[in-house]
């Protein structure tokens, strides 16, 4: 099998070095009209690389394609992959740019459109969930996530990189991780009050900081807060009711539940290995980024069904900018 990944910055790196421990056998080409990342992806993992789309699918025989480049690059190069027939695996859009066409060019092509949602795959969002779901009791969170946008990519400018821009902001990203699986554990939102503004001196044309309410039609509630301000990588959830209390500091090993009967927390292991890499904040894990990458190929194979998909994608996307706007 030939896959391509187009794009080959810090994602695209990860999502190459993930296939190659999915399936060693996979003969992956890299894509980039950057010669410098070519090159060092060529050292690195020793894979033939071609600078654009149409050079590698003339060379090689392609049948599925990892999109990660920037978001608003993604809508044409998931047409142009999808019209000759590839599976589409695609990193966060933040955007719904053609989204009704591809999705229709999708299934006219019988191929597989299928969106990252990572956090979805994470051990500790599924057992979240259970207990969500298994409650007797209306449950309240607060979850707060935050980093200050200069440490996203420490070794480039954040001018640079596409959070500094509006349309696809650091903030509007994080809620684009975190609304997929806050409204499949939680259900969906029925309503919510936002406040937000710019507390930092970042160049940045849009809020740094958001503080929302929101009610889910399940009757569960929670406070979400999203900034690019906190100068420590938060990401600290707790979940409480009359039955229930658990905290979680979105590390693998972060995980408690309070053990009412002995009135102390008890930590849920739920991790055999742990994958890390040691230029990322403790609660950034290879795991679920494996796990998707394992589920996109089998639903190719036929296997598996996605958990997230573009029509939920785009209802999400139709949330945030409700978020955004709402004054």
């Amino acid at each position: 099998m030939n896959v391509a990944v187009i794009g080959l910055g810090s994602m695209g790196k990860r999502r190459i070095r993930l296939i190659k421990k999915y399936d060693e056998k996979i003969n992956i080409i890299g894509i980039d009209l950057n010669n410098r990342r070519c090159l060092e992806v060529t050292d690195e993992f020793k894979i033939e690389t071609c600078s654009s789309l149409d050079e590698a699918i003339n060379k090689y025989n392609i049948s599925s394609v990892f999109i990660s480049t920037s978001p608003l690059s993604h809508a044409n190069i998931i047409n142009q992959c999808l019209n000759v027939g590839l599976n589409v695996f695609t990193e966060l859009n933040l955007v719904d740019t053609g989204y009704d066409e591809n999705i229709k060019l999708a299934k006219e092509k019988g191929c597989i459109l299928f969106i990252s949602s990572t956090f979805l795959y994470r051990a500790e969002v599924e057992y979240i969930k259970n207990i969500t779901e298994n409650s007797k009791s209306n449950i309240c969170y607060n979850y707060h996530i935050g980093q200050y946008l200069p440490d996203w990519h420490p070794w480039e400018n954040y001018k640079d990189f596409f959070i500094s821009d509006k349309k696809t902001n650091g903030c509007r990203e994080i809620f684009a991780i975190e609304l997929p699986w806050l409204i499949s554990t939680f259900g969906k939102i029925k309503d919510f009050k936002v406040v937000k503004n710019k507390i930092s001196s970042l160049d940045i044309n849009y809020p740094d900081n958001y503080m929302i309410l929101l009610q889910h039609e399940s009757g569960h509630n929670g406070v979400l807060c999203v900034d690019v301000v906190s100068r420590k990588a938060v990401r600290n959830l707790e979940l409480y009711s009359e039955e229930m209390y658990l905290h979680w500091d979105g590390s693998p090993k972060g995980l408690y539940l309070f053990d009412i009967e002995n009135k102390q927390d008890k930590n849920i292991n739920l991790y055999n290995k742990i994958d890390k890499l040691d230029n990322y904040s403790s609660n950034i894990i290879e795991n679920a980024y494996y796990n998707e990458i394992e589920e996109y190929f089998g639903c190719i194979k036929g296997n598996k069904k996605p958990r997230h998909t573009f029509e939920k994608d785009k209802e999400i996307l139709d949330i945030i900018s409700a978020l955004e706007s709402e004054i």
